[in-house]
């Protein structure tokens, strides 16, 4: 009996990690892949962007309007708000912190870590309470919608079509049976 307990006690904390994944994984793709589709075509000395800018970027291959451009950053700007109003002031600071040294490491040229390595080192350092975590999913649902709202049919197939061969790109990288 005890055992039984003491698995599903396993099984529940298991199943929180993973909606906590799940749940900075898209905020991490949220605040960091619609910014490039923004500001593609700004100079900086990211190496993303500069690729971006010289055309080989996978944003730069929708071919986003101005409109578009501008609907984007309203959105991003809009789900940062949202979020930053279901933080803490402590939450807040240690986002802070967390983007500092992420920008640092881009600064010194490292290579930044994979999305979700990142996502869930940053969001599971900020301690997010269950309504925290429930009220930053449902944002993040909404902005992806009205994110794709923004795309033409074309361009919401060609992102699907990058997000593919990525996969299958880093399917490659890792090497069979793994």
């Amino acid at each position: 009996m005890m055992v039984a307990s003491k698995l599903e006690k396993t099984t529940r904390q298991s199943m929180k990690l993973k909606t906590l994944s799940f749940i900075a994984g898209a905020i991490a793709l949220g605040l960091t892949a619609i910014p490039f589709a923004v500001e593609a075509q700004t100079a900086s000395s990211s190496p993303l962007l500069i690729a971006q800018a010289k055309g080989r970027g996978p944003w730069q291959k929708l071919n986003l309007t101005d409109a578009q451009k501008s609907q984007l950053k309203q959105i991003r700007e809009s789900t940062r708000a949202q979020i930053d109003q279901v933080l803490t002031a402590e939450q807040k600071a240690q986002l802070e912190k967390l983007k500092a040294e992420r920008q640092a490491q881009r600064g010194q040229g490292q290579r930044p870590q994979q999305r979700g390595e990142r996502g869930k080192k940053g969001f599971a350092a900020l301690n997010l309470s269950e309504d925290q975590k429930a009220q930053i999913k449902k944002i993040m649902e909404s902005s992806k919608q009205q994110t794709q709202a923004v795309f033409t049919p074309e361009q919401l197939e060609q992102m699907k079509q990058f997000r593919e061969n990525s996969r299958a790109r880093r399917q490659q990288q890792k090497g069979p049976g793994v």
